[in-house]
Order: structure tokens, then sequence, then C-alpha cells
């Protein structure tokens, strides 16, 4: 699917293509939940690198974001770099180097109708704010912290083709 996204003050514009568009995950982990979040958490959808086109890069800058180890309490910078508009501060997208050929654009970054899900996967819960109460749906899926199943699984198992 083709996917048209930018920024608030439009200074930034993109577009990707995404065999896995549906917004479906919810994620309340501290990083997300702080750089993108709104109503406690973000939503990540899965494209590929290669066909991002961008219009306005100057204005983009990347945040790497600290990470706090749950077992051991140690520091750490995370290997996704979060990129973001300089001039108004909206989340674009996540490109982890780990990942090379994917990028994962936040849904709220997306112009394009997408499509409705038809459950929802709740990630990271064990890290969520205590002000959000998630509204869990029937079928939806919760997580203390990431599922094993990936973005392109859960839309091959419900057979969601774009």
């Amino acid at each position: 699917m083709h996917l048209e996204g930018s920024c608030h003050c439009k200074s930034v514009r993109f577009s990707v293509q995404s065999s896995n568009p549906v917004p479906y995950q919810l994620c309340y982990c501290e990083v997300c939940r702080k750089t993108a979040g709104s109503g406690g958490y973000a939503i990540n959808l899965g494209a590929k690198f290669e066909t991002l086109k961008i219009d306005g890069a100057k204005h983009i800058r990347v945040y790497v974001a600290s990470i706090t180890d749950s077992e051991t309490g140690q520091m750490t910078k995370s290997s996704g770099e979060r990129s973001f508009c300089v001039k108004c501060g909206s989340a674009l997208w996540l490109w982890d180097p780990n990942w090379p050929k994917l990028v994962h654009p936040h849904a709220s970054a997306i112009d394009t109708p997408l499509p409705v899900p038809p459950e929802r996967t709740h990630l990271m819960l064990g890290s969520k704010a205590n002000w959000v109460d998630p509204v869990i749906g029937e079928g939806d899926r919760t997580h203390e912290v990431y599922p094993e199943e990936s973005i392109a699984e859960w839309h091959k198992r419900l057979k969601l083709n774009y």
C-alpha cells in the first residue's frame, strides 16, 4: 500500500510502500510514550526502507534514546533512530540498523487513510504510565513486554495483504 505522510507544519513530507499498514500495535514503553505518544502509547507501521522518499529532509533530526535495562538498571543507547521534524517536533518514523530493510512510520504522521485493525496488540504494558488506562477490546492481545509475533506475521495471520 502506498502511504503519504507529513509532519504537522508540513515542512517534511514523505511517502513509502507498506505491506503492513494496519495500525494495530499500541506500544506503551517510556520511549514511545514520551517521543511520539498520545493516549499513553505510540503506533508504528511496517514499510520498506528502500521506498522511503522524503521532501524537506533538511528539517529532519534524529533522536537516539537511552533505554534502562529492566533487570540491571543500566542505561544503554537504543539502536533505533527516531526521526522527527525540527520545526514542529512531529515524530515521523523509526529506523533501526539491525533491520536495515525496514522503516516504521508513526501512524500519527500518515495522511493516507489507514485500514481499521480487526484486533489490537497492546505491548510493553509493564512500562505504561500509571495514569494510562488501556482500552482493551474483545480479541485484543496484551503483553507485558514484546510479543513474539512480528508486524508481518500479524498481517499474515489475519490475511491482511496489501
